[in-house]
C-alpha cells in the first residue's frame, strides 16, 4: 500500500512539475518573445522565437478546419491523459521507469491542453535547436517533456523485450 501510494505521490508531483516549468516558460516567452524578437543562445544551437501554433507538434493538423482542430486536438489529448491515468491506476507491477515515462507524457499533453483551452486554441512554442541548416520546428516545454516520456517508455520496451529474449535463450532481434 505504501509503494502504490508513493508511485500516485511521484505521478502528482511529476505531472504538476511538468505542467508548472511549461506553463512558466510559456509565459515567460510570451512576455519577452512575442514582439517578434530572437535570442540566440550559444551561437546559434539554441533559438528562442516566439510563434502561435494553431496545430499539434510541428503544426500537424493546423490546417484543418477550426472546429475540426479544436475538438481533435482537445479530444485525443483527453482520451490519452485518461488513457495514461487508467493504466497507472490500474498496474500494480508498472516498473517506476514506465511510470515516469507515462508521467512525463501525461505532465506535457496536460501543458498544452492548458494553451489549447485558452481562448485561441493555440498552443505557445518558442524552441529551436540545431546546427546549421539542420535544425528541428519550434517547439516548447511540454512537447520536450512527451518526448523525454516516450524514449524512456521505448527504452523501458526494448530493455523488457531483451530480458524476455534473455530468459527464453534466445538471440536478440
Amino acid at each position: 500500500m505504501r509503494k502504490r501510494v508513493a508511485v500516485v505521490l511521484l505521478v502528482v508531483v511529476l505531472v504538476l512539475v511538468a505542467v508548472g516549468l511549461d506553463q512558466i516558460a510559456k509565459g515567460l516567452a510570451r512576455g519577452h518573445l512575442s514582439d517578434g524578437r530572437t535570442v540566440f543562445v550559444a551561437g546559434r544551437v539554441l533559438v528562442l522565437r516566439y510563434v502561435e501554433n494553431p496545430g499539434a507538434f510541428l503544426e500537424l493538423g493546423s490546417r484543418l478546419p477550426y472546429p475540426v482542430r479544436r475538438v481533435a486536438l482537445i479530444a485525443i489529448p483527453l482520451v490519452i491523459l485518461g488513457w495514461v491515468v487508467g493504466y497507472l491506476a490500474s498496474r500494480r507491477d508498472t516498473g517506476m521507469a514506465a511510470v515516469i515515462g507515462l508521467s512525463l507524457v501525461a505532465g506535457g499533453g496536460l501543458g498544452n491542453l492548458v494553451d489549447r483551452l485558452g481562448a485561441s486554441g493555440r498552443v505557445s512554442d518558442f524552441i529551436n535547436v540545431g546546427i546549421g541548416t539542420m535544425r528541428t520546428g519550434i517547439f516548447n516545454l511540454a512537447d520536450l517533456f512527451i518526448m523525454s516520456g516516450c524514449v524512456v517508455l521505448l527504452i523501458v520496451e526494448l530493455s523488457r523485450r531483451r530480458e524476455t529474449a534473455g530468459r527464453r535463450g534466445e538471440s536478440e532481434p
